[in-house]
């Protein structure tokens, strides 16, 4: 059993406070205007952003509006009088730089987090990553939007944001699952075609091989972990045809018999669809074996060239 709830989102998703803020202060205009000429922005936890035209604002953890005031400047007079919540040299920091095939490359710095767990949030998409024994990430995203905005967050030990301009996204049609839990979900596309284990039978396997490509992102195996992968097929292909998408879901001790909450975002024409899904899964007798969901996502109908 399933059921599916659809619905479309106009923009980038904007799933926390930190995103909010940053959203209200600035908008849509003056983040464009911000990245006009250049390929990245970055911003760190417990640094003001400086852009253009735009006030200069700088707030601690523990400035209130009750006890701040602010200069013509757009400067809070007495933010000397209060300390960062963490010192500078701790500070969490992030950079996203465009790379190829429509995607980001992300640097994240959390000097004193060592082997931290990470949560980002990319317009819609949710995911897991961690730091290594240096406090450092890096990690390339398919972007789903051509303003791409990145939410880091290491939750009550605070968050960041990077943003970078990618205009190829626009030759690209995505398809995105994500899932939480140690539940081996697996995206399979099929070319033009294509039969399981040949030419055009693209999934998350390095041998794989086809017009389109599949990136996995999260932390495999762990019960909380937020975990995405994402089907990506080039415009310029000069195939035409149907490409043929279905969801696997391996059946085991651990997930067997219970509900599974299941999420798919289509980037088509530059535009972002949302679904969903709630999965039962098989009794525990099935337990090793893999469940096919051929009917789930909307195949991909390529025009001829």
């Amino acid at each position: 059993m399933f059921v599916v709830r659809n619905y479309v989102t106009m923009g980038g998703t904007v799933a926390c406070a930190l995103a909010i803020g940053y959203l209200m202060q600035y908008g849509p205009a003056a983040q464009k205007n911000a990245m006009s000429g250049q390929d990245e922005v970055i911003v760190a936890s417990n640094a003001a952003v400086d852009l253009t035209g735009i006030k200069r604002v700088v707030l601690t953890a523990s400035t209130s509006a009750a006890n701040t005031s602010f200069s013509e400047s757009g400067t809070s007079e007495n933010t000397s009088r209060f300390q960062p919540r963490v010192a500078q040299k701790c500070a969490l920091s992030a950079r996203a730089k465009p790379a190829p095939d429509a995607t980001a490359t992300l640097s994240i710095k959390a000097p004193c987090h060592e082997n931290a767990t990470l949560e980002i949030h990319h317009n819609g998409l949710i995911f897991n990553t961690v730091t290594n024994e240096e406090g450092a990430a890096r990690l390339t995203v398919p972007v789903m939007a051509e303003y791409a905005i990145f939410l880091i967050s290491m939750g009550e030990d605070g968050g960041t944001v990077a943003t970078t301009h990618v205009p190829e996204v626009r030759n690209f049609d995505r398809v995105a699952l994500q899932w939480t839990g140690d539940t081996a979900l697996q995206l399979h596309a099929l070319e033009f075609g294509a039969s399981y284990g040949q030419p055009g039978h693209v999934w998350a396997n390095p041998e794989a091989s086809g017009a389109g490509s599949i990136v996995g992102l999260g932390l495999r195996g762990l019960s909380e972990s937020r975990n995405v992968e994402v089907y990506s097929f080039p415009k310029s292909s000069t195939s035409s045809g149907t490409i043929e998408l279905s969801i696997e879901a391996e059946i085991t001790a651990s997930n067997c018999d219970s509900e599974l909450a299941v999420q798919s975002l289509e980037l088509r024409d530059a535009l972002l669809t949302t679904r969903d899904l709630s999965l039962t899964l098989p009794d525990c007798s099935q337990a090793g074996q893999f469940l096919v969901l051929n009917n789930l996502l909307q195949d991909l109908t390529i025009a001829a060239k």
